[in-house]
């Protein structure tokens, strides 16, 4: 298969990943229970003690629904719906933070998320890994072992138990931490990204900790698979040493797979986001998913939802084409 096939062949699946996510994302909150226009109108009503009257209200109800993309019947709703994303990136304004617009409510919340899960992601994913080379390579030793353990101690712990834990330990036995974290906002400065750094440290803790026993138990697994390569054994009778042996010839095969999972958690960072922000009232995309879920807003589902599945399949297709240049068997095919 030639570059040009191969590369095209990735786009297409790409693009079919992002249709076929886009049209669930639009039919997914329209069988929720609840209606926000019902929501938001019956708000009006208690601001207003009743006084509005029933033609005020249909009136109302027709420009909320003009207004929030949910005019006509479902068809043409959807056609507007991809026209409006595809073409545009525009989700309306929000229920919740109305009269703010979706993308400066969603954007405004995105580098928050993005600092600490990105962050998190890679940070847990490298430490994992070397230990669990230095656990699979040396499998034979006690030390091997004991790191084995550490995996298979924080591997199967509920991230929220996890959580929680680094929560009493650091905030509550041990108060270095505060228990309610306080994130400043306004103009950055020194003292702000220090305070930002201090109170962000106990999420950013209980995530790399979440990912980093999986990470040691996979690489552990690989590298003691990669050892017993014939490979591996002839540059051991070349006089090859340890330390050439394990980051040339065995962390280089073995890490493929783990950069297959490092791409794909890149692309789910989001799933985390909503636990973590709750528990640790971190400041990001998590909180503004929660409240439009409780109060129904539809544009902010679909926002937040749309850049997940963006993120996803773009690092699907980002990981299919540098992958050639990481695994020469799929470059030479």
């Amino acid at each position: 298969m030639g570059i040009v096939q191969y590369v095209a062949k990735r786009l297409g699946l790409y693009l079919a990943v992002l249709f076929v996510g886009l049209t669930i994302t639009f039919f997914l909150p329209r069988l929720m229970p609840v209606n926000p226009i019902d929501g938001y109108i019956s708000q009006l009503m208690s601001l207003s003690s009743g006084s509005l009257s029933s033609e005020a209200v249909a009136e109302l109800r027709v420009n909320l629904e003009e207004l929030y993309g949910l005019k006509g019947d479902l068809l043409s709703q959807y056609i507007s719906y991809l026209e409006r994303v595809l073409l545009r990136f525009d989700f309306g304004p929000s229920f919740a933070y109305y009269p703010a617009t979706v993308s400066d409510v969603v954007f405004n919340a995105l580098p928050w998320t993005l600092a600490l899960l990105l962050t998190t992601t890679v940070l847990g994913w490298a430490l994992g890994n070397m230990v669990g080379l230095v656990a699979g390579y040396f499998h034979t030793k006690k030390l091997a072992t004991l790191l084995e353990v550490v995996g298979i101690l924080i591997y199967p712990i509920p991230y929220y138990i996890l959580a929680v834990s680094v929560i009493l330990v650091f905030a509550y036995v041990f108060p270095i931490f505060p228990l309610s974290a306080t994130f400043p906002v306004g103009e950055m400065s020194l003292n702000k990204l220090g305070l930002i750094l201090y109170n962000a440290f106990l999420p950013a803790l209980a995530l790399v900790l979440a990912g980093f026993g999986w990470n040691i138990l996979s690489m552990k697994a690989l590298a003691v698979a990669t050892t017993e390569e014939p490979y591996v054994t002839y540059a051991r009778l070349k006089g090859a040493s340890n330390w050439t042996r394990m980051t040339r010839y065995v962390f280089r095969n073995a890490m493929l797979p783990q950069v297959t999972a490092l791409a794909l958690s890149i692309g789910t960072i989001f799933n985390g986001a909503l636990l973590t922000e709750i528990i640790f009232s971190y400041p990001g995309v998590g909180l503004i998913m929660r409240t439009a879920a409780t109060g129904g807003d539809y544009n902010v589902l679909y926002g937040v939802i749309t850049i997940s599945i963006i993120a996803v399949a773009t690092a699907g297709l980002i990981i299919d084409l540098i992958y050639p240049l990481l695994d020469p068997r799929i470059r030479h095919k």
